[in-house]
């Protein structure tokens, strides 16, 4: 149950859901991470169409993963399709394609303080009411997450204290902790850490650091605390946090599409304002992830990676967001595509 609950955490923090249904439908599938391989050879392999139930993850994997080409899936659901179904992403890796290489699992004892942990699972159980209450609005512009619903914004503001007296302690946990659900907490933690030039660079060394952890949960909550730290960056530029935008453009060729788009949801607040250097990595390390994301079917998950596209193209703003409005993706993702085959 808390696994569930963290990936809750992780995954939906900032939208309301529907009422799960007990046999939840399949609303969109999408297909990402394809180059050689055609995406129907893959849609096959799922098992399942439009309209069906959702087909057992592992199950499916298994059946991907021995398609020829193929050397890594990952299959997440999250919601919402028309009706409420539910959207389902598959991503696969190909040979000879990006792969990222996460840290070895660790091995130590290290555990948060006690009453830290007993808050963060608090928090957990609140979040899931508030999910089911549609009332999961966050927000973010302080640097760290507030929570519309009143309970959870209380247990999220006691954090302030307990953090900036345990920062080490979670720096430990995120790094040696053998137990990932302590590290999930340690990463979704350091947000809450209050702001200087030693305790910012320790917090978002952390977190970098868990980014490349073996578990979705961490990186999912490493990615959502980094995301809000970079918020708060951007509209207080006092508080001077450190940047390092490498790995994050590098997760934006995961399998994981929950990495995919959150580490594009960051990368879209670092490129705002003079930040060519990033957006030429992204055109370097990961333009065809780019392309296939902006095209997705889901508005609100294919936003991110168009505005990064069209800030690759040299586009101005308002020429992103008129493109977008008047539906004409491929006018941006159209001369991508074609300089990125001329390339290859």
């Amino acid at each position: 149950m808390r696994k569930i609950a963290l990936v809750l955490l992780g995954a939906c923090l900032s939208q309301a859901q529907t009422a799960v249904d007990v046999s939840p439908r399949i609303g969109v599938i999408e297909v990402f991470g394809t180059r050689k391989v055609s995406p129907q050879k893959i849609r096959n392999a799922v098992g399942a169409k439009v309209g069906d139930p959702l087909p057992s993850s592992e199950t499916a994997e298994d059946r991907i993963n021995k398609v020829p080409g193929i050397v890594a899936s990952r299959m997440e659901a999250t919601c919402c399709a028309a009706g409420g179904k539910m959207i389902l992403y598959v991503g696969v890796e190909e040979r000879d394609t990006p792969h990222l290489e996460f840290h070895p699992a660790p091995t130590g004892d290290a555990r948060l303080a006690t009453a830290l942990y007993d808050d963060y699972l608090s928090l957990l159980e609140s979040v899931e009411g508030s999910i089911r209450g549609r009332n999961a609005d966050e927000d973010l512009t302080n640097g760290y997450s507030l929570m519309a619903d009143p309970y959870a914004r209380v247990i999220q503001q006691g954090f302030l204290p307990l953090v900036e007296g345990n920062l080490a302690n979670l720096d430990q946990v995120v790094r040696e902790s053998s137990d990932p659900e302590q590290r999930a907490a340690a990463a979704y933690l350091l947000q809450y850490g209050p702001r200087g030039r030693k305790s910012n660079k320790l917090i978002t060394d952390a977190l970098q650091y868990a980014l490349r952890d073996q578990e979705d949960i961490v990186r999912k909550n490493a990615l959502r605390a980094l995301r809000a730290v970079f918020v708060g960056a951007k509209l207080h530029p006092d508080q001077n946090v450190p940047v390092d935008s490498p790995w994050l453009v590098e997760m934006l060729n995961s399998v994981v599409w929950s990495d995919r788009r959150n580490a594009a949801e960051i990368l879209v607040n670092l490129t705002e304002k003079d930040n060519q250097a990033t957006l030429d990595l992204i055109r370097e390390r990961a333009l065809p992830a780019i392309v296939e994301m902006a095209r997705w079917q889901t508005l609100d998950h294919a936003l991110p990676a168009f505005v990064l596209a069209g800030r690759i193209e040299g586009l101005s703003e308002d020429e992103i967001k008129t493109a977008w409005l008047h539906e004409d993706r491929e006018s941006v993702l159209g001369d991508l595509s074609d300089k990125k085959h001329k390339k290859r």
